[in-house]
Protein backbone atom coordinates (compact mmCIF):
# COMPACT_ATOMS: atom_id res chain seq x y z
CA UNK A 1 0.00 0.00 0.00
CA UNK A 2 1.43 3.47 -0.99
CA UNK A 3 1.44 6.59 0.80
CA UNK A 4 1.49 9.19 -0.77
CA UNK A 5 3.31 12.21 0.58
CA UNK A 6 1.06 15.22 1.03
CA UNK A 7 2.31 18.43 -1.27
CA UNK A 8 1.11 21.09 1.23
CA UNK A 9 3.25 18.86 4.00
CA UNK A 10 6.40 19.03 1.80
CA UNK A 11 5.41 22.96 0.97
CA UNK A 12 5.36 23.62 5.04
CA UNK A 13 8.70 22.26 5.94
CA UNK A 14 10.21 24.15 2.80
CA UNK A 15 8.81 27.66 3.84
CA UNK A 16 10.21 26.93 7.47
CA UNK A 17 13.93 26.15 5.48
CA UNK A 18 13.28 29.31 3.72
CA UNK A 19 12.11 31.51 6.32
CA UNK A 20 15.64 29.82 8.53
CA UNK A 21 17.90 31.25 5.60
CA UNK A 22 16.41 34.44 3.89
CA UNK A 23 14.63 35.52 6.74
CA UNK A 24 14.48 39.13 5.33
CA UNK A 25 11.20 39.45 3.77
CA UNK A 26 9.18 38.46 7.31
CA UNK A 27 10.93 41.15 9.27
CA UNK A 28 9.79 45.28 9.84
CA UNK A 29 12.82 45.79 7.31
CA UNK A 30 11.07 43.94 4.21
CA UNK A 31 10.06 46.67 1.68
CA UNK A 32 6.89 43.76 1.07
CA UNK A 33 4.43 44.32 4.10
CA UNK A 34 3.32 40.88 4.66
CA UNK A 35 0.99 42.12 7.57
CA UNK A 36 -1.15 43.78 5.03
CA UNK A 37 -0.94 40.45 2.37
CA UNK A 38 -2.08 38.56 5.30
CA UNK A 39 -4.66 40.69 6.75
CA UNK A 40 -6.53 41.08 3.14
CA UNK A 41 -5.75 37.52 2.03
CA UNK A 42 -7.49 36.09 5.35
CA UNK A 43 -10.24 37.90 4.27
CA UNK A 44 -10.81 36.56 0.44
CA UNK A 45 -9.57 33.51 1.77
CA UNK A 46 -13.12 33.01 4.14
CA UNK A 47 -14.80 35.43 1.65
CA UNK A 48 -14.17 32.18 -0.63
CA UNK A 49 -15.21 30.02 1.93
CA UNK A 50 -18.48 31.42 2.30
CA UNK A 51 -19.20 31.11 -1.61
CA UNK A 52 -18.48 27.43 -1.27
CA UNK A 53 -20.83 27.06 1.53
CA UNK A 54 -24.05 25.31 0.42
CA UNK A 55 -27.50 26.58 2.63
CA UNK A 56 -29.03 23.67 0.92
CA UNK A 57 -26.45 21.14 2.02
CA UNK A 58 -26.30 23.02 5.64
CA UNK A 59 -29.87 22.26 6.30
CA UNK A 60 -29.88 19.04 4.89
CA UNK A 61 -27.40 17.93 7.48
CA UNK A 62 -29.29 18.64 10.41
CA UNK A 63 -30.96 16.20 11.24
CA UNK A 64 -28.29 14.07 11.96
CA UNK A 65 -27.99 15.93 15.18
CA UNK A 66 -26.09 12.91 17.70
CA UNK A 67 -23.60 12.84 14.99
CA UNK A 68 -23.23 16.36 14.75
CA UNK A 69 -23.02 16.93 18.74
CA UNK A 70 -20.28 14.34 19.24
CA UNK A 71 -18.52 15.94 16.55
CA UNK A 72 -18.52 19.46 17.66
CA UNK A 73 -18.21 18.05 21.19
CA UNK A 74 -15.19 16.34 20.32
CA UNK A 75 -13.52 19.30 18.58
CA UNK A 76 -14.07 21.84 20.70
CA UNK A 77 -14.48 20.02 24.59
CA UNK A 78 -12.90 16.74 24.14
CA UNK A 79 -9.68 18.16 22.70
CA UNK A 80 -8.91 20.89 25.21
CA UNK A 81 -10.15 18.95 28.32
CA UNK A 82 -7.33 16.40 27.45
CA UNK A 83 -4.74 19.09 26.90
CA UNK A 84 -5.41 21.02 30.23
CA UNK A 85 -4.50 17.44 32.03
CA UNK A 86 -1.41 18.05 30.99
CA UNK A 87 -0.69 21.66 32.07
CA UNK A 88 0.19 20.55 35.61
CA UNK A 89 3.04 18.24 34.20
CA UNK A 90 4.34 21.81 32.00
CA UNK A 91 7.87 23.49 33.39
CA UNK A 92 7.40 26.96 34.65
CA UNK A 93 9.86 28.06 32.31
CA UNK A 94 8.65 30.45 29.53
CA UNK A 95 9.59 28.16 26.84
CA UNK A 96 7.62 25.21 28.04
CA UNK A 97 4.46 27.46 29.21
CA UNK A 98 4.65 28.65 24.82
CA UNK A 99 4.59 25.17 24.03
CA UNK A 100 1.75 24.22 26.39
CA UNK A 101 -0.13 27.35 24.81
CA UNK A 102 0.82 26.28 21.46
CA UNK A 103 -0.71 22.59 22.09
CA UNK A 104 -3.49 24.38 23.61
CA UNK A 105 -4.30 26.57 21.14
CA UNK A 106 -4.61 23.75 18.85
CA UNK A 107 -6.45 21.68 20.77
CA UNK A 108 -9.09 24.71 20.55
CA UNK A 109 -8.89 24.73 17.23
CA UNK A 110 -11.91 23.79 14.71
CA UNK A 111 -11.85 20.28 11.91
CA UNK A 112 -10.49 20.94 8.82
CA UNK A 113 -12.87 21.05 5.90
CA UNK A 114 -11.24 19.95 2.57
CA UNK A 115 -9.28 16.89 3.81
CA UNK A 116 -11.92 15.67 6.09
CA UNK A 117 -14.45 15.42 3.81
CA UNK A 118 -12.01 13.83 0.72
CA UNK A 119 -10.93 11.50 3.98
CA UNK A 120 -14.26 10.41 4.87
CA UNK A 121 -15.05 9.87 1.33
CA UNK A 122 -12.64 7.22 0.67
CA UNK A 123 -13.30 5.77 3.59
CA UNK A 124 -17.16 5.36 2.32
CA UNK A 125 -18.51 7.24 5.15
CA UNK A 126 -21.19 9.70 5.32
CA UNK A 127 -20.05 12.50 3.07
CA UNK A 128 -23.05 15.00 3.65
CA UNK A 129 -22.24 14.63 7.16
CA UNK A 130 -19.00 15.09 6.72
CA UNK A 131 -19.09 18.73 4.77
CA UNK A 132 -21.66 19.67 7.60
CA UNK A 133 -19.61 19.23 10.20
CA UNK A 134 -16.71 20.44 8.91
CA UNK A 135 -18.17 23.44 7.19
CA UNK A 136 -20.22 24.69 10.60
CA UNK A 137 -16.87 23.67 12.64
CA UNK A 138 -15.10 26.85 11.62
CA UNK A 139 -18.06 29.17 12.01
CA UNK A 140 -18.71 27.23 15.55
CA UNK A 141 -14.83 27.76 16.17
CA UNK A 142 -15.00 31.71 15.53
CA UNK A 143 -16.78 32.16 18.93
CA UNK A 144 -15.24 29.36 20.51
CA UNK A 145 -11.54 29.16 20.04
CA UNK A 146 -10.91 32.54 21.46
CA UNK A 147 -13.02 31.89 24.23
CA UNK A 148 -10.74 29.21 25.33
CA UNK A 149 -7.41 30.88 24.52
CA UNK A 150 -8.79 34.13 26.57
CA UNK A 151 -8.55 31.34 29.47
CA UNK A 152 -4.93 31.25 29.88
CA UNK A 153 -3.45 34.12 27.46
CA UNK A 154 -1.92 36.66 29.42
CA UNK A 155 -3.35 40.14 27.99
CA UNK A 156 -0.07 42.02 29.15
CA UNK A 157 2.25 40.01 27.87
CA UNK A 158 0.49 39.40 24.29
CA UNK A 159 -1.60 42.17 23.93
CA UNK A 160 -4.78 39.32 24.07
CA UNK A 161 -7.65 41.55 24.28
CA UNK A 162 -11.32 39.57 23.89
CA UNK A 163 -13.25 42.74 22.70
CA UNK A 164 -10.73 43.77 20.10
CA UNK A 165 -10.00 39.78 19.16
CA UNK A 166 -13.90 39.38 18.32
CA UNK A 167 -13.74 42.66 16.69
CA UNK A 168 -11.10 41.59 14.46
CA UNK A 169 -12.83 38.29 14.20
CA UNK A 170 -15.52 40.07 13.01
CA UNK A 171 -13.96 42.00 10.23
CA UNK A 172 -11.53 39.54 8.89
CA UNK A 173 -13.46 36.26 8.91
CA UNK A 174 -17.26 36.41 9.67
CA UNK A 175 -17.86 39.32 7.91
CA UNK A 176 -16.07 37.73 4.89
CA UNK A 177 -18.17 34.40 5.33
CA UNK A 178 -21.23 36.51 5.48
CA UNK A 179 -20.80 38.36 2.64
CA UNK A 180 -19.95 35.01 0.81
CA UNK A 181 -23.09 33.40 1.90
CA UNK A 182 -24.92 36.05 0.64
CA UNK A 183 -23.37 36.33 -2.93
CA UNK A 184 -23.28 32.22 -2.90
CA UNK A 185 -26.34 31.96 -5.12
CA UNK A 186 -24.65 34.40 -7.69
CA UNK A 187 -21.19 33.23 -7.57
CA UNK A 188 -20.91 29.90 -5.82
CA UNK A 189 -20.54 28.24 -9.46
CA UNK A 190 -17.67 30.61 -9.77
CA UNK A 191 -16.38 29.64 -6.91
CA UNK A 192 -17.02 25.73 -7.34
CA UNK A 193 -15.76 26.13 -10.77
CA UNK A 194 -12.51 27.44 -10.09
CA UNK A 195 -12.13 25.65 -6.13
CA UNK A 196 -8.68 23.82 -7.04
CA UNK A 197 -7.43 27.63 -7.81
CA UNK A 198 -8.61 29.49 -4.84
CA UNK A 199 -7.34 26.57 -2.95
CA UNK A 200 -4.07 26.99 -3.86
CA UNK A 201 -4.57 31.02 -3.42
CA UNK A 202 -5.64 29.36 0.13
CA UNK A 203 -2.33 27.77 0.83
CA UNK A 204 0.00 30.45 -0.46
CA UNK A 205 -1.61 32.81 2.14
CA UNK A 206 -1.44 30.17 5.09
CA UNK A 207 2.43 29.70 4.09
CA UNK A 208 3.39 33.21 3.87
CA UNK A 209 2.00 33.66 7.33
CA UNK A 210 3.97 30.35 8.52
CA UNK A 211 6.75 32.37 6.56
CA UNK A 212 6.20 35.38 8.16
CA UNK A 213 5.93 33.90 11.97
CA UNK A 214 8.81 32.15 11.30
CA UNK A 215 11.16 34.28 10.06
CA UNK A 216 10.42 36.96 12.86
CA UNK A 217 11.08 33.94 15.25
CA UNK A 218 14.80 33.00 13.82
CA UNK A 219 15.97 36.47 13.60
CA UNK A 220 14.99 37.02 17.40
CA UNK A 221 16.95 33.73 18.26
CA UNK A 222 13.44 32.18 19.58
CA UNK A 223 14.14 28.77 18.53
CA UNK A 224 17.90 28.87 20.30
CA UNK A 225 16.73 27.16 23.26
CA UNK A 226 14.71 24.02 21.86
CA UNK A 227 16.67 21.16 21.55
CA UNK A 228 16.39 18.17 19.36
CA UNK A 229 15.14 16.01 22.36
CA UNK A 230 12.75 18.95 23.11
CA UNK A 231 11.40 18.77 19.49
CA UNK A 232 10.83 15.09 19.64
CA UNK A 233 9.08 15.35 23.12
CA UNK A 234 6.55 17.59 21.65
CA UNK A 235 6.23 15.47 18.85
CA UNK A 236 4.98 12.22 21.00
CA UNK A 237 2.90 14.43 22.91
CA UNK A 238 0.82 15.42 19.64
CA UNK A 239 0.57 11.85 18.88
CA UNK A 240 -0.49 10.78 22.20
CA UNK A 241 -3.49 13.58 21.97
CA UNK A 242 -4.68 12.36 18.50
CA UNK A 243 -4.67 8.75 19.36
CA UNK A 244 -6.49 9.06 22.79
CA UNK A 245 -8.84 11.56 21.02
CA UNK A 246 -9.27 9.42 18.28
CA UNK A 247 -10.26 5.86 20.20
CA UNK A 248 -12.64 7.65 22.31
CA UNK A 249 -14.21 9.40 19.46
CA UNK A 250 -15.01 5.99 18.26
CA UNK A 251 -15.72 4.10 21.42
CA UNK A 252 -18.43 6.73 21.91
CA UNK A 253 -19.43 6.41 18.09
CA UNK A 254 -19.95 2.70 18.84
CA UNK A 255 -21.64 2.96 21.98
CA UNK A 256 -24.36 5.54 20.44
CA UNK A 257 -25.15 2.84 18.10
CA UNK A 258 -23.61 4.69 15.00
CA UNK A 259 -23.64 3.31 11.50
CA UNK A 260 -19.95 2.40 10.22
CA UNK A 261 -20.55 5.17 8.00
CA UNK A 262 -21.49 7.65 10.75
CA UNK A 263 -18.50 6.05 12.95
CA UNK A 264 -16.58 6.72 10.26
CA UNK A 265 -17.71 10.57 10.04
CA UNK A 266 -17.07 11.04 13.79
CA UNK A 267 -13.82 9.67 13.81
CA UNK A 268 -12.05 11.46 11.02
CA UNK A 269 -13.67 15.02 11.46
CA UNK A 270 -13.72 14.70 14.93
CA UNK A 271 -10.06 14.18 15.24
CA UNK A 272 -9.18 16.87 12.51
CA UNK A 273 -7.65 20.17 13.73
CA UNK A 274 -7.40 22.91 11.08
CA UNK A 275 -4.05 24.87 9.67
CA UNK A 276 -6.03 27.30 8.35
CA UNK A 277 -7.76 28.44 10.99
CA UNK A 278 -5.02 27.66 13.08
CA UNK A 279 -2.68 30.27 10.83
CA UNK A 280 -5.52 32.90 10.24
CA UNK A 281 -6.50 32.85 14.17
CA UNK A 282 -3.40 33.16 15.55
CA UNK A 283 -2.70 36.45 13.03
CA UNK A 284 -5.42 37.70 14.69
CA UNK A 285 -5.09 36.20 18.21
CA UNK A 286 -1.44 36.82 18.98
CA UNK A 287 -0.65 39.06 16.16
CA UNK A 288 2.02 41.12 19.03
CA UNK A 289 3.06 38.22 20.82
CA UNK A 290 6.70 37.29 19.92
CA UNK A 291 5.82 33.50 20.70
CA UNK A 292 4.23 33.26 17.83
CA UNK A 293 6.25 30.62 15.94
CA UNK A 294 6.21 28.67 18.50
CA UNK A 295 2.72 28.31 19.49
CA UNK A 296 2.33 27.42 15.81
CA UNK A 297 4.87 24.73 16.32
CA UNK A 298 2.24 21.86 17.48
CA UNK A 299 -0.61 22.71 14.90
CA UNK A 300 1.88 22.03 12.25
CA UNK A 301 3.32 18.44 13.58
CA UNK A 302 -0.39 17.85 14.17
CA UNK A 303 -1.60 18.68 10.66
CA UNK A 304 1.43 16.36 8.89
CA UNK A 305 0.56 13.58 11.24
CA UNK A 306 -3.14 13.92 10.63
CA UNK A 307 -2.86 13.48 6.87
CA UNK A 308 -0.28 10.86 7.46
CA UNK A 309 -2.34 8.30 9.84
CA UNK A 310 -6.04 9.35 8.84
CA UNK A 311 -4.61 8.31 5.12
CA UNK A 312 -3.28 4.96 5.92
CA UNK A 313 -7.07 4.29 8.28
CA UNK A 314 -8.92 5.56 4.93
CA UNK A 315 -7.32 3.17 2.82
CA UNK A 316 -7.32 0.35 4.77
CA UNK A 317 -11.07 0.81 5.12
Amino acid sequence: MKIKIDGFVLSILATVVLAYFVPFFGTPNSPISMDSISHWGIALIFFFYGLKLSPDKLRAGLSNWKLHVLVQASTFVLFPLLVLLLKPFAPAAALYQQLWLGLFFMAALPSTVSSSVVMVSLAKGNVAAAIFNASISGIIGIAITPLWMGLFVDANAAAFDLTSVYTDLLLQILLPVGLGLLLQKFLGAWAMRYATALNYFDKSIILMIIYKSFATAFTDGLFESISWPLLGGLLVVVLLVFFIAYQLIQKTAKALGFSEADQITATFCGSKKSLVHGTVFSAVLFAKSPYLGLILLPIMMYHALQILIISFIAQKK
